[in-house]
């Protein structure tokens, strides 16, 4: 369903209109902070991304609409200390995005999208920014971290040239593992699984898989197929820890058909 901007605005200001009203009669909501709300906002950013790997629409709007929520009720508290309210918040990112997009609101050219992004970390710097990398959060899972650090140090050039480069690479730090394990060495060995997962995630960017994506699904896959096989021990009134590793392994045979 698609509606008009004027029909956006006043859902918008409806929004806005209830968090008002939360904020003075709810006691619940009335002493909540940005501490406080900080956990929560997490927590529905990774249910965003479940209905998003789950290709949930419905779950998608709902979920939005949980975030969008946050993203008011961080604004209202703003406004209360008159530090910045949703006005500042929307303006703020609307001259960001202008700034940032001078191929649309200025007179340069870009031929793809790829030299959008590496315009965009070029102006980051011009901005202010020390290096291409503080715009890195540091509390990012370290998987989803490493991908959005080599995307960002790609955006200035500092990438492979092949997917082959980086494939071998991959070879190259398995093979440094591998003799980290003959060795025993277990602070070498963990500083080694460090830089093969590093490498197989630059390698997943060359593919134009994303990392974090293509693990979660592996995970969901994962659950689906395990719990298929506590289903089929149950029905035999069997604990899968007296079953053997054989028997399992033909209900998990069958999980992976389904």
């Amino acid at each position: 369903m698609k509606y008009s901007r004027e029909a956006q605005l006043k859902a918008i200001d409806r929004l806005l209109t209830i968090m008002d009203e939360l904020r003075v009669g709810c006691p619940w909501d009335k002493k909540q902070t940005m501490e406080s709300l900080r956990h929560l906002t997490i927590e529905e950013t990774y249910e965003l991304g479940d209905a998003i790997l789950d290709n949930d629409l419905e779950e998608v709007k709902k979920e939005l609409g949980d975030l969008l929520l946050h993203i008011v009720f961080y604004a209202k508290i703003g406004s209360e200390t008159q530090e910045f309210d949703i006005a500042d918040v929307a303006n703020s990112i609307s001259e960001k995005l202008i700034s940032r997009h001078p191929h649309i609101y200025g007179d340069v050219d870009v031929a793809n999208a790829d030299e959008v992004a590496t315009n965009w970390e070029k102006l980051k710097l011009k901005e202010g920014k020390k290096s291409v990398l503080e715009g890195v959060p540091r509390s990012l899972p370290a998987l989803v971290k490493a991908s959005r650090i080599q995307d960002k140090v790609a955006g200035v050039g500092f990438d492979w040239e092949e997917p082959q480069q980086v494939f071998e690479k991959v070879q190259e730090e398995l093979e440094e593992l591998q003799h980290e394990v003959k060795e025993n060495n277990q602070e070498k060995i963990e500083a080694e699984f460090g830089d093969v997962l590093f490498s197989m995630i630059n390698y997943a960017r060359f593919l134009k898989v994303d990392s974090e994506s293509a693990l979660e699904r592996t995970n969901k896959k994962f659950i689906k197929r395990f719990m298929y096989l506590e289903g089929k021990a149950k029905e035999l009134n069997k604990d899968l820890s007296d079953m053997t590793l054989k028997e399992m392994d033909i209900f998990w045979e069958e999980a992976k058909q389904l």
